[in-house]
């Protein structure tokens, strides 16, 4: 298994010359669990065109930009309200059924950022600024140069901590976050480039207010960290196999589920088609909630 120790590493090497080391953020990785999803996405030219947006997904663009852009605001002038009315601000109305359930999800949104940053004010009211806002953060091993952004990084008690904001329904464990490969890469490429210990991962409920910790181990990052390049190497692979003369619809073949129902390309896959229910863009919206849940 590789590790993320040096700078220049080791180049894995196919027909003498060293072959360039695989690209890949989080949400890259996470897309080859259906490879015909992977292919849609990033190799297939023209690429085809995605379903109509999720209203969902406006909900979470929406309060990640307001989060942001709170910090960038003067001291002085974060305040909840502020980030309320940065959520109306950048509100975009993509993906609901409805001008009315826009606007209801648009306060909606906005009522949970206020609650939220009046809670993180309250939890820790002398909190120095985060070390990073929407930082890209990198690092690469003898497979992957893995890159992503991260929503936040705390600096606690002389370590970094990852900071990852949700907005969706499911109610979030330490579980979550110890599983989340995503989480695990950003606090090996935070570490890795802010130069700074990083251990523990958060996933932040915007609907709830809870937050869900773990703390990881150098074996646990480890084991994510291998996950990752195992996922890398398929892919690879499935990418020599098709150079070689192989059909992509083969060897990219899909893995349907339910899952599917939220699949920007089910309309274009009869496997998936097969398996899951056609889904209304506000499907994933849920019922709407005043307070915590």
């Amino acid at each position: 298994m590789s590790t993320l120790g040096s700078s220049e590493p080791e180049q894995l090497e196919f027909s003498g010359l060293p072959r360039p080391l695989f690209q890949a953020t989080p949400s890259k990785l996470a897309t080859f669990d259906c490879p015909r999803r992977y292919r849609m996405t990033y190799q297939q030219r023209p690429a085809p065109q995605k379903g109509p947006p999720w209203a969902h997904n406006t909900v979470g663009a929406a309060v990640h930009v307001a989060l942001a852009r709170w910090w960038q605001l003067a001291d002085e002038q974060r305040t909840p309200e502020a980030g309320a009315s940065l959520v109306r601000r950048h509100w975009q109305t993509d993906g609901f059924a409805s001008a009315e359930q826009a606007d209801s999800w648009r306060e909606q949104a906005a009522d949970w950022v206020s609650r939220y940053l009046a809670d993180e004010q309250a939890r820790r009211p002398r909190a120095p600024e985060p070390r990073g806002v929407e930082r890209t953060v990198a690092a690469r091993t003898t497979v992957l140069a893995i890159s992503g952004r991260v929503d936040r990084i705390d600096e606690r008690d002389g370590e970094l901590v990852i900071v990852d904001y949700k907005s969706g329904r499911s109610a979030l464990d330490a579980r979550d976050a110890r599983g989340s490969l995503a989480l695990a890469l950003y606090a090996i490429a935070a570490e890795r480039t802010l130069h700074q210990r990083c251990r523990i991962v958060e996933l932040h409920s915007l609907r709830t207010g809870h937050i869900a910790a773990f703390e990881h181990t150098d074996a646990s990052l480890q084991q994510h960290l291998g996950r990752a390049e195992q996922t890398a190497t398929d892919i690879i692979a499935a990418q020599d196999t098709v150079a070689g003369g192989a059909d992509p619809e083969q060897v990219f073949e899909p893995n349907p589920g339910p899952s599917c129902s939220w699949c920007d390309f089910r309309r274009l896959c009869p496997e998936g088609q097969a398996v899951s229910q056609r889904r209304d863009s506000w499907a994933g919206l849920g019922e709407l909630q005043s307070g915590p849940a």
